[in-house]
């Protein structure tokens, strides 16, 4: 290849279709694959990927429609729908170029020039801000999904984990590598959690926008990685125990911001609370003394590093550095929540102030 162009996107290709890159030395594909009973993760398995992330979002659609709808109704959450500024190209122009308020004196001309009060373009403007906004009830179906999602998982994970020796004794993940048979339970599992983050991959383009979209982002991404390694290498044990502990914390969460568009303060406090430190017992304690440590020394001592080790260890890495980033964040969200006595703003996850759709102009001040 002319100047040696080229050579490393061949040397990776190759490295990935090469049994060596995936398991360790003197085991092969074949070994795993053609085995009957027991039965071990298959390439294969790795097609149905889109039509479970299809019908888990199916199911996000419906549940959200005919589950958490009613029960933002019930719980008494403002279900109206965000109200809309009037069309009005010369504003809209405006607003495209500084999307904020205009100051006194283009204020002052742009009444002038709609022989409207300068009253009503302020009015104008604050609308059309809060369009853009997803509403209560958007919010609330969101979190109730996710909540909805993080308790089965969790629920389901710890009920076979807990029956499994390797949940107590990390050694146990790699004791007798790579063979260890995939039971329905975990089958089901890694596809449910396959499914759950590839379609909020999809669905985060048009989700609620968080102040950490792009570390979200790169959470998901990491993620589906990350599941797909381990469930191609077989690595399902390890990969089980990282995904029990990342649902943990999250139930909380959800549970923090659903009280918190119902209004509840003192719940969502509460919940926030146990957030905080479910986060960071699970993701700065246990993740890296449990799930980093048995991946990086004891599948080392045990069977010997082999060429995805050192990805897979910098994926978990990637992913406790994250952690750090958002528990700063948390922390520091708690001691703002003990100063004001309340949680009014989560910089992580937008466990906003309901307040503030409160003071949402009325549209007929502009009319």
């Amino acid at each position: 290849m002319e100047g040696g162009r080229g050579w490393l996107p061949m040397w990776v290709s190759i490295s990935v279709w090469d049994e060596g890159f995936w398991l360790p030395h003197n085991v092969t594909r074949a070994q795993l694959e053609n085995s009957q009973n027991p039965i071990y993760p298959r390439l294969k398995d790795l097609y149905f990927l889109v039509p479970w992330t299809w019908a888990i979002y199916m199911l996000r659609l419906l549940f959200e429609r005919f589950v958490a709808t009613p029960v933002a109704r019930a719980l008494g959450v403002n279900c109206n729908p965000i109200q809309k500024a009037q069309q009005n190209i010369v504003l809209e122009k405006v607003f495209k170029d500084i999307t904020t308020e205009p100051g006194k004196k283009h204020l002052s001309h742009l009444a002038k020039q709609l022989d409207w009060e300068p009253r009503q373009v302020m009015q104008w403007f604050k609308l059309r801000r809060y369009q853009d906004r997803p509403s209560l009830l958007t919010k609330f179906c969101e979190s109730m999904w996710k909540f909805a999602f993080y308790l089965w998982a969790f629920v389901f994970g710890f009920y076979y984990l807990s029956k499994s020796p390797w949940l107590w004794d990390s050694r146990e993940c790699w004791n007798k590598y790579p063979f260890h048979e995939l039971s329905l339970e975990i089958y089901i599992h890694y596809m449910t959690e396959f499914g759950f983050y590839g379609s909020l991959i999809f669905s985060q383009f048009f989700d609620v926008k968080r102040k950490d979209f792009v570390v979200m982002c790169i959470h998901h991404h990491v993620t589906i990685l990350l599941l797909t390694i381990a469930y191609v290498a077989n690595m399902i044990r390890a990969g089980a125990i990282v995904l029990l502990l990342h649902d943990a914390a999250d139930i909380f969460l959800e549970l923090a911001k659903m009280a918190n568009y119902a209004k509840w303060q003192r719940l969502c406090n509460t919940f926030f609370l146990l957030f905080a430190v479910v986060f960071i017992v699970t993701r700065l304690i246990i993740y890296p003394i449990k799930s980093v440590r048995s991946v990086f020394y004891e599948s080392w001592e045990i069977i010997g590093p082999f060429r995805i080790w050192g990805f897979i260890n910098l994926l978990l890495l990637t992913l406790q550095v994250m952690h750090i980033y958002w528990s700063y964040l948390i922390i520091r969200m708690v001691f703002k929540a003990f100063h004001k006595g309340k949680v009014s703003k989560d910089d992580r996850s937008d466990v906003d102030s309901s307040s503030e759709e409160e003071d949402q102009p009325d549209a007929r001040k502009t009319q």
